[in-house]
C-alpha cells in the first residue's frame, strides 16, 4: 500500500471557464429594472434596446425628442429616429396627441416597461417625439418595478439578426430660383418693336453679341441672340440709348449666374421703359404768323413781305416797280 503507482490516472483538473461570468452587486439607489424581454429581444437592434433602457431610466416629464437624444448620444438623428420607430413598432413607446387650453396640439410620449399592442393611429404617428417642458434639475428616485413571468425571453421566436437601418438621403441645399423660373402664365412677354427697322435690329444684335466683353458670363448662344434681338430693338425704338440698355442688362448680376439668357429675358420684359411721348398736334384754328418786315426798294419804307427787295403799294402805283411794268 505504501508503493507509489505511477500508472494511475491523474486527478481531473478544473477547466478554464468559458463565456461570461456575472459579478452582481445589489443596487440600493438609482437603478432601473428592465425585463429580459427587452434586454434579449431578438428583433430589436442594439441601438433600439439601449435607447429603450435609457428612456425607461429617465425621470417623468423629461424630453425625449430626436434632437435632444442626438445631442446626448454620439448616434446621429437618422439612427435615433430609426430606433424610435422600432420601439414604437414593438410596443415599447406610444404617442398621445393632446390639445392644450390655448389650442396648441402637442404629442406626449409614453414609455412601457412591458410591450403593449399599438393602436393603428399610434403606429402611423411621425417619428419626431415631443414631450412636455423640462422640469427643474434634480434626482428623482425611479419607480420600483416587480419582474413577472412575462419577463422571460420568448422561446418560440426564432433568432433573426437585426438589420441596420439605412440612413436617409442627405438634405439638399435649397436652390435659389432664377428670375425666369416663375410659371409661364405669370411671366411678361418679350417686347417687340412697333415698326420693323433693319438698322435698329442690327444694333440690337451687335449689342447682345458683345455683352461678354463686359462680363465673360454673358456669352450668349446664337439662338438666344436671335430670340432677344427684337426685344432690344423695342427698347431702342422707345428712345433708350445703347449704352443705357447695356448697363441695365449687365449691372448687379447675381451670384452664381446659372442661366444668362433667362436673366436677360427677365430684365428685358420687366424693365421695359415707357414709350417716348409724342408732341401734341397744333390746333387747326391757330392763325398763321405774319410775314416779316422789309424795307421798300423805292421809298425805303418798312413793309411786310415774304421776300426782300419788294416795293410798297404806293411805289407800285407810281410805276417804280419794274416787275409791275
Amino acid at each position: 500500500m505504501d508503493t507509489r503507482n505511477f500508472s494511475a490516472p491523474a486527478c481531473p483538473q478544473q477547466l478554464n471557464p468559458r463565456g461570461i461570468t456575472h459579478i452582481n452587486t445589489p443596487h440600493t439607489t438609482r437603478y432601473t429594472v428592465v425585463g429580459n424581454h427587452l434586454a434579449q429581444h431578438r428583433q430589436l437592434s442594439l441601438t433600439a434596446i439601449g435607447l429603450a433602457l435609457h428612456i425607461q431610466s429617465l425621470p417623468e416629464q423629461t424630453r425625449v425628442d430626436i434632437k435632444t437624444l442626438a445631442d446626448r448620444f454620439p448616434e446621429g438623428e437618422t439612427r435615433i429616429a430609426a430606433a424610435l420607430r422600432e420601439l414604437k413598432a414593438h410596443g415599447y413607446l406610444a404617442q398621445v396627441r393632446k390639445r392644450l387650453p390655448n389650442g396648441r396640439v402637442v404629442t406626449h410620449t409614453v414609455s412601457y416597461n412591458q410591450p403593449q399592442a399599438q393602436p393603428p393611429e399610434a403606429a402611423s404617428a411621425p417619428a419626431t417625439l415631443t414631450a412636455t417642458p423640462r422640469p427643474p434639475a434634480g434626482d428623482v428616485p425611479p419607480r420600483p418595478a416587480t419582474p413577472t413571468a412575462a419577463s422571460r425571453p420568448p422561446a418560440d421566436v426564432p433568432p433573426r439578426p437585426a438589420a441596420e437601418p439605412e440612413p436617409g438621403p442627405a438634405p439638399q441645399p435649397e436652390a435659389r430660383p432664377e428670375p425666369d423660373s416663375r410659371p409661364a402664365a405669370a411671366r411678361l412677354p418679350l417686347p417687340a418693336p412697333q415698326a420693323p427697322d433693319l438698322d435698329r435690329h442690327r444694333k440690337a444684335t451687335a449689342l447682345l453679341s458683345t455683352l461678354h466683353h463686359q462680363d465673360p458670363r454673358l456669352l450668349l448662344p446664337e439662338r438666344a441672340v436671335r430670340r432677344l434681338a427684337p426685344a432690344v430693338a423695342a427698347w431702342l425704338e422707345r428712345g433708350a440709348r445703347p449704352e443705357a440698355v447695356r448697363h441695365t442688362l449687365t449691372a448687379d448680376l447675381p451670384e452664381p449666374l446659372r442661366n444668362p439668357a433667362a436673366l436677360l429675358t427677365h430684365r428685358l420684359a420687366e424693365l421695359l421703359p415707357p414709350p417716348v411721348p409724342m408732341a401734341p398736334p397744333l390746333p387747326q384754328d391757330r392763325p398763321a404768323a405774319p410775314p416779316p418786315f422789309h424795307n421798300c426798294e423805292g421809298c425805303d419804307r418798312a413793309i411786310r413781305t415774304a421776300r426782300p427787295g419788294a416795293y410798297c403799294r404806293d411805289c407800285r402805283t407810281a410805276g417804280l416797280d419794274p416787275a409791275a411794268a
